[in-house]
């Protein structure tokens, strides 16, 4: 089994490639200004794990990077997003190479107190896959190295009293621009995502169709995501910027609608209706109608034969 080396800190990771830390909990590093170096063997890598926030971006397809068994080999100008305890394996494809790119890197502890730690589980592509990384196009990729650069004349400043607060600015800004670039990229896949969007559909009625809620339970967006090979969060921000809904909102409304559709039979008990819908028990059923249609399934059901 491949183990795991754990980086736990920014200054680990600079020391690694042989850099001076100029703040213990965030670095900024242009892969062209370190010395060219020498690879060791495929065999000798091990998976790494970070105890930080790195972002990546590539300029040349020097590396393959591997989560699990999916890898991603780059393309120029891409950005791959890690969260801390991320496991990841990165092979670069030559024994002697001069590294080129930027790595941003910053520690939770960075975020205390301010309004990027309130709100960085909002940056959902920290929990994308390595196959949904972010293509940029030239202007997104200056843009980028601009933001770095920021980053990295500030810690030139030295650590003082405004650091904190002006380098988690510029890092929050940076990734508001990132969520604009994706918001791009699925623009620029639409084709793809539409197609995508119509198999969740024929997926949801097939679940139900199949009888896979009375025997699994209830439809996930877990599940969904993993019949795309596509991550959760990737699955869910499509599904939202596409439709307006949350792929969960989107999994509500199908419940609803086919258990309106089965309460239409008063053959099946309510009991009934909720195993087959998915929930393990009806009182769940029942809490689950009432607050997405407004009345318990009972009130519905005599609504129905009034009408």
């Amino acid at each position: 089994m491949q183990k795991t080396r754990h980086i736990a800190t920014v200054s680990d990771y600079n020391a690694i490639v042989d850099l001076k830390t100029q703040h213990p909990l965030v670095s900024v590093i242009d892969f062209s200004t370190l010395k060219r170096r020498s690879q060791p063997a495929a065999h000798d890598i091990q998976a790494i794990s970070f105890g930080f926030y790195a972002v990546f971006l590539k300029d040349q397809a020097h590396c393959d990077i591997r989560y699990g068994r999916s890898s991603y080999d780059y393309q120029e100008g891409t950005l791959l997003f890690i969260a801390p305890d991320q496991v990841v394996s990165i092979a670069e494809d030559d024994e002697d190479y001069a590294p080129s790119g930027y790595v941003l890197l910053f520690h939770p502890h960075l975020l205390k107190g301010t309004s990027l730690g309130r709100n960085i589980s909002n940056y959902s592509f920290f929990s994308y896959t390595v196959r949904e990384a972010l293509h940029l196009s030239d202007d997104e990729q200056q843009m980028a190295i601009e933001s770095f650069e920021k980053i990295r004349k500030e810690l030139h400043h030295g650590v003082n009293k405004h650091s904190q607060k002006l380098i988690v600015a510029n890092i929050e800004l940076f990734l508001d621009y990132c969520v604009r670039f994706y918001d791009r990229q699925f623009i620029s896949r639409d084709h793809d995502n539409v197609v995508l969007l119509h198999r969740f559909d024929d997926l949801l009625n097939d679940y139900f169709a199949a009888g896979k809620a009375a025997s699994a339970g209830l439809p996930s967006v877990a599940y969904f995501a993993e019949q795309f090979h596509v991550s959760p969060n990737y699955f869910g921000d499509l599904v939202k910027k596409k439709t307006g809904k949350t792929a969960l909102e989107c999994i509500q409304q199908k419940l609803l609608s086919m258990a309106k559709e089965k309460l239409f039979d008063p053959a099946k008990s309510l009991s009934e209706v909720a195993y087959e819908m998915g929930f393990a028990y009806p009182q769940h059923f029942t809490r689950f109608f009432k607050q997405h249609a407004g009345q318990t399934p009972t009130e519905y059901r005599v609504s129905i034969s009034e009408s």
